[in-house]
């Protein structure tokens, strides 16, 4: 049972997404990921940390053949963007001509997807799809082409099911915002 409000930290949330919405809407997303990348066995490439709740569902429900990876930036202190994006583990699996699919948490300045994209052209890949489970429209400033959106939301820090503040609270199964 989830509660309408969390501390983490010194900061308090209140519940934004409960878990049922999220499982609901990653069930859509696999479905149509499914569809779209039947027999073209892609490789998915999860963006640590905080992509690793969403990947793992989303992984579980796709149902076609594919190699998952991860590859691991840093661009936040706390709960602000710092303006660079530092690599922390590299990409060790082979892109050329294959079907990369990027699962991020959240997309919001789009900075770390411009680096990423930029470092993932390189090699050469037959496509690359952008799969974000949070889009903040209002906060992008580098323009990002996503192609899975599970939910845009509002300029507010959230919190849960990965995202983190300072570290803590990856282990909510719910997506909590900051109280204002």
């Amino acid at each position: 049972m989830f509660s309408l409000m969390i501390q983490v930290k010194d900061k308090t949330f209140t519940l934004f997404l409960d878990e049922k919405t999220i499982q609901k809407r990653i069930a859509e997303i696999s479905l149509e990921i499914s569809r779209d990348f039947e027999n073209k066995n892609p490789i998915i490439i999860g963006v640590l940390n905080g992509s690793f709740m969403f990947l793992s569902d989303l992984a579980k429900k796709i149902s076609v053949p594919a190699e998952i990876t991860f590859i691991k930036f840093s661009s936040y202190s706390g709960e602000t963007s710092t303006g660079t994006v530092k690599n922390l583990i590299g990409l060790e699996a082979e892109l050329k001509g294959r079907n990369v699919i990027v699962v991020e948490d959240i997309v919001d300045t789009g900075l770390t997807m411009l680096h990423l994209m930029n470092h993932l052209q390189e090699q050469k890949p037959a496509s690359i799809t952008l799969v974000t489970l949070l889009y903040k429209p209002e906060a992008l400033k580098y323009k990002i082409n996503l192609d899975y959106i599970g939910f845009e939301i509002p300029n507010r820090f959230v919190v849960g099911y990965g995202l983190d503040y300072d570290g803590f609270g990856r282990n909510i199964p719910e997506i909590y915002q900051l109280k204002l």
